[in-house]
């Protein structure tokens, strides 16, 4: 089954389809990006996909030719006559909100030797999207997303930069982070106000030592708080003598923003306070 770019519009229309700004639908219309997403993504045959938001379904069809299995969730109901139209047998798509479903139940049914989670995320979602795959430890050995440029560019931004914040440091906790593409703008549907970028996230072999994960993600959480401020006013309700320690030994102070700090570090004084 070859999906057809170019009818696109056309089967959109006569199924009058109305884009939805609340879901932030911008479908991708270039075949070419598609395919190097796909191919530089190296899903096969023994690879279970999860596509979050397909939209009118030019990736899912392709997915669906190079996986062994497709699960696709898709919030908006009215794209049903246009994707059942264009998938192929081995692909399942539940017209439900990603965020509210159980992902380890909707999988548990299929085999696989590799599980991959692929989207295309609007930028209002994205980041909760990222925060359930972690939380609910989904057994993804690689994430590959479609996002926003100012967005992918904080999560492979690195210490001392504005983009650099707290979830940068929660994905390159679990995962290598790495650019994979850049994206124009002009080849969506409807055309958005920004470019994109394709980011791969890659489960790592090696979890970094961390005594408390709790103690450390509050502590991540806490420092970014108010960006501007000194990690001393954002940490007062921590042992600032033991931070103070830790700082240091990394010639820095508590007059530092959290900016400053990598995730190593982060580290060494989550594992000083949990002394």
């Amino acid at each position: 089954m070859k999906y057809s770019f170019n009818n696109l519009k056309e089967e959109l229309e006569n199924n009058n389809f109305n884009f939805k700004k609340k879901y932030g639908q911008n479908f991708i219309i270039d075949k070419n990006i598609i395919n190097n997403i796909v191919e530089k993504s190296n899903v096969d045959k023994n690879t279970l996909v999860i596509e979050i938001g397909p939209g009118a379904g030019a990736l899912t069809n392709i997915l669906g030719e190079k996986a062994q299995n497709v699960i696709a969730y898709e919030i908006d109901k009215s794209l049903k006559p246009i994707l059942e139209k264009n998938i192929h047998s081995n692909t399942k798509i539940i017209y439900d909100d990603f965020l509210k479903r159980n992902i380890k139940e909707d999988i548990k049914e299929y085999k696989y030797e590799k599980l991959y989670i692929i989207a295309n995320l609007p930028y209002y979602i994205t980041t909760p999207i990222i925060m359930k795959i972690i939380n609910d430890k989904i057994p993804a050995s690689k994430i590959i997303v479609m996002v926003q440029k100012e967005v992918g560019d904080r999560f492979k931004a690195k210490p001392g930069t504005k983009e650099y914040n707290s979830l940068t440091i929660f994905l390159n906790y679990y995962f290598n982070v790495n650019k994979i593409m850049d994206v124009s703008r002009n080849v969506f549907m409807p055309k958005p106000n920004v470019d994109s970028i394709v980011v791969s996230f890659t489960k790592k072999d090696k979890i970094f030592k961390v005594k408390n994960e709790q103690l450390f993600f509050k502590l991540v959480r806490d420092s970014f708080k108010q960006k501007r401020k000194t990690l001393k006013n954002n940490l007062k309700g921590y042992d600032l003598s033991k931070i103070e320690e830790i700082l240091n030994k990394n010639n820095l102070d508590l007059s530092v923003r959290a900016e400053t700090l990598s995730i190593e570090t982060f580290i060494e004084i989550a594992n000083n306070l949990d002394k």
